[in-house]
């Protein structure tokens, strides 16, 4: 079994009963700490049931000491009237009082669990990032905690259905006891219907938010390589992907359309039909030893009604129940999630002034299984510029990931200044090491907050100044807007080259001490190369540097340079030095200046 068929297998599964419980508890912490709110919710819930409880009352005793008894006035009419109606009002005032404070209450609750979760992912680590499709992590945050909003809408039809019971059964008992025993006989019977209704309803429901987490995957990937899938023509393809994960979504929706036809409402209208007829019966069973007022039919009647009807409200939002179930099961796999990234053993003031770097034995591993790293050792004194070079899964980008931090290495030992790179705060190492990706990634906004990245502390002349650094500048004045110029999602109205340039200016304008340099004008055309390369001359005066190059060219002046080849250091020195050796690095050098002179 493969593990697309693992994952399937397993949400295809029933939530247990005891597993629902756990989960719908953990939920409740959400709402809990909005006490306030729920207190007043409860109290105006609870006195709305009161008041349905007294209303029937009311006009019972009405029917059978006035009106049947012909001792009736306009007067008694009208006082009669008059408390009825101002029990209604009293009534609806304090249902607007509960729901509204439940709402307030449930929209906090929403608030604290999506607040929960977005600062949960950024605590994750690189490998759940790896591990996890955007597109479903996108549905969890929103579509799913959107499913608990439901979810807490059924807590209030529950809230509202405990004490509806409770006061109707109290006012059955009161009015008639043998009657009311009759009727405490079907409540059983809806918990066993309710119960039946989650351990069924449950499967389908993991079953269909998996779907939709794919499907939302599914248009994630094709929004974002919508370039790619025309370049190929592969609109059918992605079409018919799409319909048969929709296809099959549907399907769960139909089968859920059909338990729920079958086990809510029908089964509860069918349920207090036959409490309404056996109490009538009841009533007008030949045996009875004494006459039953018409005012106690009609009240009984209308406690009957308040017994099934919260209860058949509750029995028709178990969807939303269940949905919420299976939703909130997935919001605590992340917030469960123990992929953390990798902890600093902090010393508090530790501070990097120098950027001296040392490699000493270390070794790593992505799965725990297969080392990507072997003993990898070098020294990069201040100032200086270490180049990287290799094919393709050599371990380049590796060095980089577990220098950032990014991933825990479990061998060997990094050291910046001398001091183990995990005694430094996480703060001073994003601060002090600057890091520029072969791939940059552009915000919506303007040109300066790309380059700013929302950071205050960070003025005008200095984000300008770090543009001029690098060259960006040339581009940037020419716009009609310049530094307030817009960058739509992802910077497509901005050449590769120039996204690149403003990717460097954000990374030097918080003024690094060590700059990393991923393959950075590995995507760029020669002439952009070359305008980067005059602002990086500049820059790494005073900076250490590590810069893995794909073009060989960008390197030549790098005071060291070593060569990797399936995770090991293969060979180390010079540029005059490696192409001396004529080893690996001056097979690759001499390859590219050939293709280069072609």
């Amino acid at each position: 079994m493969n593990d697309e068929e693992k994952t399937q297998s397993v949400w295809s599964q029933a939530i247990p009963m005891k597993e629902q419980w756990h989960i719908f508890k953990r939920l409740l912490t959400f709402f809990m700490a909005y006490k306030y709110q729920i207190l007043v919710a409860i109290f105006g819930a609870f006195f709305v049931s009161v008041i349905n409880m007294l209303l029937p009352y009311g006009l019972q005793y009405f029917l059978d000491h006035f009106l049947l008894k012909q001792s009736i006035t306009v007067q008694i009419i009208l006082y009669a009237g008059f408390l009825y109606a101002l029990g209604s009002l009293l009534k609806a005032i304090l249902q607007f009082v509960y729901e509204y404070y439940f709402a307030v209450g449930a929209e906090y609750s929403l608030e604290k669990v999506r607040k929960k979760l977005y600062r949960k992912l950024h605590k994750l680590g690189m490998r759940y990032f790896d591990q996890t499709p955007a597109g479903s992590i996108v549905s969890r945050v929103t579509n799913d905690t959107m499913t608990l909003s439901n979810f807490l809408t059924v807590l209030n039809s529950t809230i509202m259905a405990i004490f509806s019971v409770i006061t109707a059964l109290v006012a059955m008992f009161a009015t008639n006891t043998v009657a009311g025993w009759l009727m405490l006989i079907f409540l059983p019977i809806m918990f066993l219907i309710m119960a039946l209704y989650s351990k069924m309803s449950s499967k389908l429901y993991r079953n269909y938010r998996e779907q939709l987490s794919r499907i939302n995957t599914n248009l994630n990937e094709s929004i974002e390589g919508v370039s790619v899938i025309q370049q190929f023509s592969q609109q059918g393809r992605m079409t018919d992907l799409f319909e048969d994960e929709n296809g099959g979504l549907m399907q769960t929706r139909f089968n859920m359309i059909k338990m729920n036809s079958l086990l809510l409402s029908p089964l509860t209208s069918m349920l207090y039909s036959l409490a309404l007829a056996v109490a009538l019966m009841y009533f007008g069973f030949p045996l009875q030893e004494t006459f039953v007022p018409a005012g106690v039919v009609y009240a009984f009647s209308q406690y009957i009604s308040q017994l099934f009807n919260p209860i058949a409200t509750l029995m028709d939002q178990m969807t939303l129940f269940q949905d919420g179930i299976v939703a909130g099961k997935r919001i605590f796999a992340i917030l469960d999630n123990t992929e953390y990234e990798p902890k600093q053993d902090a010393v508090k003031g530790l501070t990097i002034s120098k950027g001296k770097i040392e490699f000493k034995h270390v070794s790593f591993s992505y799965d725990g299984k297969h080392e990507i790293l072997h003993d990898i050792n070098f020294t990069v004194n201040p100032g200086e510029t270490l180049g990287i070079v290799g094919h393709t899964g050599s371990g380049k980008s590796s060095i980089i990931n577990v220098m950032m931090r990014f991933y825990e290495f479990h061998k060997g030992q990094i050291l910046i200044d001398g001091v183990d790179i995990k005694k430094y705060p996480k703060e001073e190492l994003r601060k002090k090491l600057g890091l520029v990706l072969q791939e940059p990634f552009m915000f919506y906004g303007d040109i300066a907050s790309n380059i700013r990245l929302y950071n205050d502390k960070i003025t005008d002349s200095q984000v300008k100044e770090a543009a001029k650094a690098v060259q960006a500048d040339e581009f940037i004045e020419k716009m009609p807007d310049k530094y307030h110029a817009k960058v739509i999602e992802g910077g497509s109205e901005l050449s590769q080259g120039e996204r690149q340039l403003i990717s460097f200016a954000r990374t030097l304008v918080t003024d690094p001490k060590i700059l990393v340099l991923d393959e950075a004008t590995a995507n760029v055309d020669t002439e952009t190369e070359t305008l980067i390369q005059e602002g990086l001359k500049k820059l790494r005066q005073g900076r250490t540097t590590l810069a893995i190059a794909h073009r060989l060219s960008t390197i030549v002046d790098a005071d060291q340079i070593i060569v990797l080849d399936k995770g090991r250091i293969i060979e180390k020195g010079t540029h005059e030095q490696l192409l001396a050796k004529k080893g690996y690095y001056y097979n690759l050098y001499t390859l590219q200046n050939n293709k280069n002179e072609k």
